[in-house]
């Protein structure tokens, strides 16, 4: 924790390391902290489908990687059976008969042996399954026991119901279910019992009222921090001379960033007025940031910096180099930090390029079902993921910025175009391995442009380069804009995905032409999405630059068919466009999308179940009681909307942003918004997670019952069974399932800046 910090805020980057990923915890929640990590590029464990079985397995792999896969799920599961069984032993109230049955699971468990007879993993991992059960009824059943005995102070620990501190039932109900999920609450004395509760929510943080038997010396913690640091207001900075001695020097990764944040220092004074003039005089709280670029410290090895000269991926640091770069301008105060000793314990958020799901961030619900990945479980909002594009509405959009030309550099760029220019995106050799139909394309690309690659090399040409490409070799950044100025077309090979090039190129007056996949890629089919915590279905190389640009700019086009490929390289040639950039990537753009979630998303208070009053009221007439709808009917929409004369409860984005649609069997909540016009607004599922968005969607239920399920709520029409969702940590956008309709809260987003609802600023 950064001491005395109320405002402590952390970034972190989640790094490509051999060892098992760290956890930062909170010391204390009632701070608001911003911690950021970053995914790489690593992955390694195999992922399921949402809805399989975590011990499905094929029986022509047995003995191979799969049948690898499924043990080292259930050393997944163990992993989880033992946690539970040590909270087990330390409630020392356990039955006999408990005692007793504890010590037969853990000598089962030591039994165990990974490398028996590869048929016998199909009934071992039954046993676990049936174990996990077991051990959580058990669990379940002594935690019961502890809050009515331990210590004859049950009459003491009764709930209290005080209007100064309206919140600590509400909170204690919160720790009764979630206490487990973070050692934090151990290490401050919590056990399960509600005693425990109680001493934990008024001394270390304020939610309820100091206990009188217990001594009172000392004023809770987080009170203190309160009071020691007033709010203060942060100012827009255009200076960056300070941020670049905090970067610091000695390794090219560095040296790429600094470069960077010096080549844009212009755009971002610019946008920081732009903003400033736009948000007035509004007050700005300055928040205290620990900023960790994980991806760069000894204990990951720091695999980028010995790549940046040699091709390697540049995104991660374009990205970081852009957030310290906002951060700073938006005039808060910064630590940078590049040593894992620093991080001693905080709420976080997460850098994560490609996006982690609700099902693979619960940790026993992705170990239980299937979901286990060596990233995600970290049991965080899903909120406080944060990817390079906004392609997982269940997670926040950071994004980055390319570089915005003004009107005379765009009139320049149209006047030199080289028409039959072609620039190649791939910068490493191993892109450039022919494959099946690559060939062709690019014969066929020869035909009708001169095609150039900035491949990297040591002392001679790469082999994979064919004869006809012109190869720059790898280009200092502002030569490389100089090559796209003058190129029409940019084409991918396929590969990276989703990364910052296409836009840079689009921004510079090329036309991007990318591979179209079918079947779409994803964990099942390819080998870079496994052990990735999402079941994304990617249908192109650059999915955003598809969807949210478009043509004329953007064309995807299958490349084995070579009528299909031959067709687009003459329609580009053909066709004229200005350089475009999307306003979410510009400065003002970044500036404006990050303010808005340092200022307004809070993340150290667990989203309470929003419980609808009893909306009606008595007819001034006869007396009678009329029904006041919580959700009414859009104009010309099929969507509800949260009716105008109940008052909102407080919320981010508010609830006027709010679109309640139902899915189709089958169909996520991405899928449903998306169809309207709308975006899928995962921070708007606790308002729709009851009875009455369901009577106001007129659904039919002969049963209403809540579970823990990444696709609640939900509803059968064939059975007439509606669920709510009993885990707040699960709420999905992306949840599906060919059985269920699903519930989904969407919302309105400003024309471009979809992170943002129109009244979100």
């Amino acid at each position: 924790m950064i001491a005395g910090s109320i405002d402590g805020k952390i970034m972190v980057r989640r790094c490509l390391v051999t060892f098992k990923p760290f956890r930062i915890f909170v010391v204390g929640v009632g701070f608001f902290s911003l911690c950021f990590l970053m995914t790489s590029l690593g992955g390694q464990f195999s992922a399921k489908r949402l809805g399989d079985s975590p011990f499905t397995i094929r029986t022509e792999v047995l003995g191979g990687v799969e049948s690898r896969g499924v043990l080292r799920k259930i050393s997944d599961m163990l992993e989880v059976i033992l946690k539970r069984m040590d909270m087990l032993s330390k409630l020392d109230n356990s039955s006999t008969s408990d005692a007793r049955r504890l010590d037969e699971l853990s000598s089962a468990i030591n039994r165990f042996q990974p490398a028996g007879l590869v048929e016998r993993i199909q009934a071992i991992a039954q046993n676990v399954s049936n174990m996990a059960i077991r051990v959580e009824q058990m669990l379940q059943s002594s935690m019961m026991q502890g809050r009515v005995m331990r210590d004859g102070t049950v009459s003491q620990c009764e709930v209290p119901r005080d209007s100064r501190f309206p919140e600590c039932p509400g909170k204690v109900d919160w720790m009764r279910a979630r206490w487990t999920s973070d050692p934090c609450y151990a290490f401050y004395g919590v056990d399960g019992s509600d005693c425990s509760f109680l001493i934990y929510l008024s001394e270390v943080e304020w939610f309820c009222p100091p206990l009188p038997w217990r001594n009172h010396t000392s004023t809770p913690t987080q009170h203190i921090q309160q009071t020691k640091s007033p709010k203060r207001q942060a100012a827009f900075r255009t200076d960056l001379s300070v941020l670049l001695d905090q970067v610091g020097g000695g390794k090219e990764s560095l040296s790429f960033m600094k470069r960077r944040i010096r080549r844009l220092a212009q755009q971002w004074a610019t946008a920081a007025n732009r903003l400033g003039a736009k948000l007035g005089q509004r007050w700005r709280d300055q928040k205290k940031i620990l900023i960790h670029v994980g991806f760069l410290t000894e204990e990951s090895g720091d695999v980028f910096s010995p790549k940046v000269l040699k091709g390697g991926p540049l995104g991660e640091m374009v990205q970081w180099a852009d957030i310290l770069t906002a951060l700073h301008v938006l005039g808060h105060n910064l630590k940078i930090s590049m040593s894992v000793k620093e991080l001693q314990g905080c709420h976080i958020r997460v850098i994560d390029t490609f996006g982690t799901e609700p099902a693979y961030n619960h940790e026993e619900y992705a170990t239980l079902h299937g979901y286990r990945t060596n990233w995600g479980y970290w049991n965080l909002n899903a909120r406080q993921y944060m990817t390079m594009f906004p392609h997982t509405p269940d997670n926040s959009f950071m994004g980055f910025v390319s570089e915005e030309l003004n009107e005379t550099e765009k009139r320049s760029i149209q006047q030199n175009k080289v028409n039959n220019m072609a620039v190649v995106y791939g910068k490493e050799a191993s892109m450039w391995k022919l494959q099946q139909g690559k060939d062709s394309f690019l014969e066929i690309l020869h035909k009708y442009m001169e095609v150039h690659g900035t491949v990297y090399y040591e002392t001679q040409r790469p082999p994979e380069v064919p004869a006809f490409v012109k190869n720059h070799g790898l280009l200092p950044q502002h030569e490389l804009q100089q090559l796209l100025r003058k190129a029409k077309l940019f084409i991918g090979f396929g590969f990276p995905y989703e990364g910052p090039a296409p836009l840079e190129a689009i921004a510079n007056g090329c036309i991007f032409l990318q591979p179209k996949f079918q079947p779409p890629h994803s964990s099942l089919n390819h080998e870079f999405f496994r052990g990735k915590p999402t079941s994304r279905e990617v249908f192109s190389q650059h999915p955003y630059a598809k969807e949210y640009i478009g043509r004329p700019y953007v064309m995807t086009v299958d490349y084995n068919n070579s009528l299909e490929f031959d067709s687009a390289v003459k329609e580009i040639m053909r066709t004229k466009v200005e350089p475009y950039l999307p306003y979410e990537y510009t400065c003002e753009g970044m500036l404006e999308r990050l303010h808005a979630y340092i200022q307004n998303q809070d993340f150290c208070v667990p989203d309470s179940p929003f419980i609808p009053a009893n909306f009606s009221r008595r007819g001034s007439a006869s007396g009678s009681r009329v029904i006041r709808p919580l959700f009414v009917p859009l104009p010309n929409s099929t969507a509800l909307g949260w009716a105008s004369n109940v008052t909102a409860p407080t919320a981010w984005p508010p609830l006027s942003s709010l679109r309640l649609l139902v899915s189709q069997e089958g169909q996520s909540c991405v899928e449903a918004c998306q169809s309207a016009g709308f975006i899928c607004e995962p921070a708007h599922f606790r308002f729709v997670n009851n009875k009455e968005a369901l009577r106001g969607l007129e659904v039919q239920c002969e049963v209403v019952d809540s579970e823990i399920n990444h696709i609640l709520p939900a509803f059968s029409v064939m059975r007439r069974e509606c669920s709510l969702q009993r885990e707040p940590l699960l709420f999905s956008c992306a949840g599906q399932s060919p059985k269920y309709r699903r519930l989904c809260p969407c919302r309105d987003f400003l024309q471009g800046q979809v992170a943002l609802c129109r009244d979100c600023l």
